[in-house]
């Protein structure tokens, strides 16, 4: 996975430094990444595709298909060989993005919690074991 974390901050045209920076993560740990101390995290990933959302996570994370989700690469590598993708942009103050998003591909998650009505619970029995094999079994008084 390394390997392909440093093609999209090839494509990017960045710096260890610029791409940990952008994706929120610490150099140092971008470096670790690259010298094989430790492997990309679930932390990584989510970093990497929160911004750039059209990466398909499948080639990032296994190397299946294409770099991008629409399949077609050629956009991106023309924008490169005609001076790159300013990533920065935005923050100049230009309307320019990133990269397009293609589609959304995490689905609205609801949570339901359901209550299931059960007669209240009473202790019939307690035993307690001690260190020396024996067992002493304690029953409460019926009301």
């Amino acid at each position: 996975m390394k390997d392909r974390i440093k093609q999209i901050m090839e494509a990017q045209k960045m710096t260890q430094q610029q791409f940990a920076n952008y994706i929120g993560l610490s150099t140092a740990s971008l470096s670790s990444i690259f010298n094989d101390r430790t492997r990309p995290t679930l932390n990584t990933v989510e970093a990497i595709r929160n911004k750039f959302p059209n990466i398909n996570i499948n080639w990032l994370m296994f190397g299946d298909g294409t770099m991008f989700n629409d399949g077609d690469d050629t956009e991106v590598h023309q924008q490169q060989e005609e001076g790159g993708l300013d990533l920065f942009s935005q923050a100049a103050g230009q309307s320019e993005s990133v990269l397009p998003v293609t589609r959304q591909l995490s689905p609205e998650i609801r949570t339901e919690v359901k209550y299931i009505e059960r007669p209240q619970r009473r202790i019939t029995e307690i035993r307690v074991y001690y260190d020396d094999l024996t067992y002493e079994t304690f029953i409460p008084e019926k009301k």
